[in-house]
């Protein structure tokens, strides 16, 4: 009888209380994963498990990958700056301005009465979002309003584009936004829930097959290795073993089933679709009339040009 074996079968021997069987068990069966972990087990001597068991695992390990996948992606919407990385130089600007305000009404509060003259308490900033489409927004009116303040800006046709540019912008900010608390409230959500709930609940189903299994194959291991006068209580334990690892194997394979069979990762996904297509849809609508003004006045611009160059 070899190291592994001698310990085993001692402490299995021992007359313990439940807690302390436990835990005898559970050395046994680390001791086995070991064992195959190492190749010190023959193939034929691990339980095999069902197929159907078999099968329904390789389909929640699919599962599961494939939240993962989509997960590690799309929560990215749940910070709305995800397509305007320069908003990080704007939060540090905003965030002096903050500090400004703060210790501006500081002043204006806690200076009146004295000597010191107090500076007047100031509207705090407003938070801006932080998208592309806001920024383009932002950008284009503080552009359109930088030409029409020159003298004749109010007919220069890029100042008018440009007013043009920042609404459509405006619109398709607003459009973005409820996409994004929409894909939020309905895909990412749920699906980080599935995830960690009934996806989560199937892979410790699992576990708790594979240490029953470990168990069985070291109460096996154990029968074949002890003393005549205990062989009695070791077969008593493989019985009882095995009784456990099919109900184990029964419960997992019932929430494998429930987890494969449930329709609410196709309804999550087809809310991702539908908001993503609800917001181009939008952008599309918006760009496509205001592109078509903006054209007419770039034509108009060019034909002003090319009559000014003949002359």
């Amino acid at each position: 009888m070899d190291g592994w074996n001698k310990l085993q079968s001692s402490i299995s021997g021992l007359n313990l209380g439940q807690s302390a069987n436990k835990l005898a068990k559970g050395f046994n069966s680390s001791v086995q994963a070991t064992k195959e972990r190492l190749g010190h087990v023959a193939p034929e001597e691990i339980t095999e498990l069902p197929q159907e068991y078999k099968d329904l695992e390789a389909r929640v390990d699919a599962l599961r990958q494939a939240h993962l996948a989509l997960l590690k992606i799309t929560k990215a919407y749940e910070n709305e700056s995800y397509d305007y990385p320069t908003q990080i130089q704007e939060s540090i600007t905003e965030l002096s301005t903050t500090i400004g305000h703060g210790i501006t009404n500081f002043a204006a509060t806690n200076l009146k009465g004295t000597n010191l003259p107090a500076p007047s308490p100031v509207a705090p900033q407003l938070a801006q979002h932080k998208t592309l489409p806001h920024a383009l927004c932002r950008a284009a009116t503080n552009a359109a309003a930088a030409m029409q303040r020159t003298p004749g800006g109010n007919e220069d046709k890029l100042g008018k584009a440009l007013s043009v540019y920042a609404e459509v912008f405006d619109n398709i900010a607003t459009a973005r936004i409820q996409q994004d608390d929409s894909i939020q409230k309905q895909y990412l959500y749920p699906w980080q829930t599935t995830l960690s709930t009934s996806i989560n609940v199937a892979m410790k189903a699992r576990q708790a097959v594979r240490v029953s299994r470990l168990e069985l194959d070291a109460a096996k291991q154990t029968l074949k290795s002890t003393s005549p006068t205990k062989q009695e209580q070791a077969r008593l334990d493989v019985e009882n073993a095995e009784d456990d690892l099919v109900q184990k194997t029964e419960v997992a394979i019932t929430l494998m089933k429930t987890v494969l069979e449930n329709p609410e990762p196709l309804k999550n996904l087809n809310e991702l679709a539908k908001a993503q297509l609800l917001y181009y849809a939008a952008a599309a609508e918006a760009l496509s009339s205001a592109q078509g003004e903006i054209e007419e006045l770039s034509v108009a611009a060019e034909g002003e040009y090319r009559k000014s160059r003949d002359h």
